[in-house]
């Protein structure tokens, strides 16, 4: 089921994009636009950059033996992008538990002025000791918390599927 629109200034609202790339002609499929498998790759380094800004790190996870690992995933392709495009990733937290955070990121095609992707997730902390999934750390899960916060705000509803839940 397609999300109701979502204006981009709206989206934009939503702070500092997470990446801004432009889409190199490699990443090009047979009907001559971007591959769906490079929205994955795109929202996965967006997530790199929203992680990195409630601490987590790849130098807090080397200090930790921590990780996290992505549990569920769910895409709304909305509009093709095209090989050359400039794209921006927006990123939402929408949920939180004492190990689970939950997000939507916003895959703005910034050449053609259009929202083209958006992709849920919902992400847990991992004790890579014990190969499980625990709770966030104090530091961790307050910064997640003020995100959370702060991304509440919004005047417009969040575009979850209703299936995924931190």
């Amino acid at each position: 089921m397609k999300p109701a629109s979502i204006a981009l200034e709206d989206i934009r609202k939503l702070g500092e994009p997470c990446l801004r790339t432009t889409i190199p002609l490699s990443w090009g499929d047979r009907n001559g636009h971007m591959n769906m498998r490079w929205y994955v790759a795109i929202f996965d380094d967006a997530g790199d950059e929203l992680h990195a800004r409630v601490g987590i790190t790849e130098a807090y996870h080397d200090a930790h033996d921590t990780g996290t690992v992505d549990l569920e995933h769910h895409t709304h392709f909305l509009a093709e992008v095209m090989l050359g495009n400039e794209v921006t990733v927006y990123a939402r937290v929408v949920g939180q538990s004492d190990k689970r955070v939950h997000y939507l990121m916003f895959l703005i095609d910034e050449t053609r002025g259009r929202l083209a992707a958006i992709s849920e997730c919902v992400n847990s902390w991992l004790d890579l000791k014990s190969r499980k999934t625990a709770p966030f750390p104090d530091e961790i899960a307050s910064k997640v918390t003020a995100a959370l916060a702060a991304d509440a705000k919004q005047n417009w509803p969040a575009p979850t599927c209703g299936a995924m839940r931190a």
